[in-house]
């Protein structure tokens, strides 16, 4: 579960970056172009941000994962005579 969530917090980072750098390109100005500049740094800011969220989720999991482990090894040990 944990691989799962950093490789979401990954392409939502890189979604983030790719709408911070359209915002910062004369692409966001051209006419006829999707949006302004404030949606694309607003969008990159919210992508930035699950991204985060996604990070923290995966990190946690990870950690509660090896804490069930190794609590399930020390069971195991000392039942063992």
């Amino acid at each position: 579960m944990g691989r799962n969530l950093y490789i979401l917090a990954g392409s939502l980072a890189v979604f983030a970056l790719i709408s911070c750098g359209v915002a910062y390109t004369n692409i966001a100005r051209q006419p006829g172009s999707p949006g302004d500049v404030a949606l694309w740094r607003t969008m990159g800011l919210v992508l930035l941000l699950i991204a985060l969220v996604a990070a923290l989720a995966g990190i946690l999991s990870s950690l509660f994962e090896q804490a069930e482990r190794r609590s399930e090894e020390a069971r195991r040990q000392r039942r063992k005579p």
